[in-house]
């Protein structure tokens, strides 16, 4: 089956399968242990300011950027920074100046927008492959971002490290972060920080997550499930996902929803609620814009029926939500959050 939705804004008709419906939205799940974040309806800034210079893999990110963000309905923006390019490789590991005030002039340019901010640590390749050798200029770094940051509004959260994995496991996970933390907490006491786990934060990572004794930490995971669907096509995936994968195929929806008992469990486990901080599909053109759409909306939808908020990559220089000057038709109301926030 195949319903019209009327894109907000374009008088465009655009089919949306009836897969897209298979989950409701919930209201927010509320935490028994610590705090959760009013995210709402969230996107990445992906391709930015993470890769080693920003513009090396797409176009700089505008100050107008985020008043069309905010225009779309977005309350929240994810930022990945790639901070460890931009620092002396020896103590007392400086971060550049001008980088700091690039990073900082965007924080602030989101958060006039009337964003929220996620503002994490992407792509210190070095510290997943050798942690122990890099924990010291890692919490360094965070000593830097946290001091640079204190006087930020509220709203504007700090996550340590995106997708651990590789040479960091839950095993020796708070090893490697307790002392960034500790660094953080020495500017920013009482500040949210967010923390990923092991194998990329994917939803398994639940299951054996240890955080610190912090009552501010929230808790992360992110789901690009299934992976042949949403990365087909990807050249810097070794090896490559064959094109032609469709979604949903027969057990999609079972393999998603066991995803979600999961996160159920976690929460019932432990108390805590944690975000999907990425999920989103490869834009390639062997991928239907349909296909799309309905990923988007099932995924977003799905975690929201269980009171999960998500964030959705990204906004225009990959995974695209935008193209151009022009929000892709029909994504942006594919993408679903709970019915109310935290």
């Amino acid at each position: 089956m195949i319903r019209t939705l009327i894109a907000a804004g374009l008088g465009l008709a655009i089919a949306m399968p009836a897969t897209a419906q298979h989950y409701v939205p919930a209201p927010a799940a509320k935490p028994k242990t610590g705090i959760a974040l009013p995210i709402g309806k969230c996107v990445n800034m992906g391709n930015h300011m993470e890769p080693p210079n920003e513009g090396d893999w797409g176009r700089a990110i505008a100050d107008d950027d985020f008043r069309v963000i905010k225009a779309a309905g977005f309350a929240t923006i994810r930022l990945p920074v790639r901070w460890s390019t931009h620092a002396l490789e020896q103590a007392p590991y400086t971060i550049d100046a001008k980088w700091m005030a690039r990073v900082s002039h965007v924080v602030r340019t989101a958060n006039r927008a009337g964003l929220n901010v996620i503002l994490n640590l992407h792509n210190y390749d070095e510290l997943i492959v050798e942690p122990d050798k890099h924990a010291e200029r890692f919490a360094a770094l965070w000593r830097q971002i946290g001091a640079a940051f204190a006087d930020a509004p509220g709203n504007v959260w700090f996550e340590l490290l995106n997708e651990p994995n590789r040479a960091i496991d839950n095993r020796n996970l708070l090893k490697i972060l307790n002392p960034a933390l500790a660094a953080v907490r020495a500017s920013n006491p009482t500040r949210p920080v967010i923390i990923g786990g092991q194998n990329w934060s994917g939803v398994d990572s639940l299951a054996t997550l240890e955080l610190p004794d912090d009552p501010y930490v929230v808790p992360t995971i992110h789901t690009y499930d299934p992976f042949d669907f949403t990365h087909q096509g990807a050249s810097w995936v070794d090896p490559s996902p064959k094109i032609g994968r469709s979604f949903p195929v027969d057990g999609d929806l079972a393999y998603l929803d066991g995803n979600l008992k999961k996160v159920r469990d976690y929460m019932a486990r432990t108390g805590r609620v944690p975000f999907v901080g990425e999920y989103g599909a490869f834009d390639i053109p062997a991928v239907s814009l349909d296909q799309r759409i309905d990923y988007y909306r099932t995924i977003s939808a799905a975690y929201a029926s269980i009171g999960i908020q998500s964030c959705a990559w990204a906004y225009t220089n990959t995974f695209r939500l935008r193209e151009g000057n022009k929000w892709i038709p029909g994504m942006i109301e594919a993408i679903r959050t709970t019915t109310t926030l935290q």
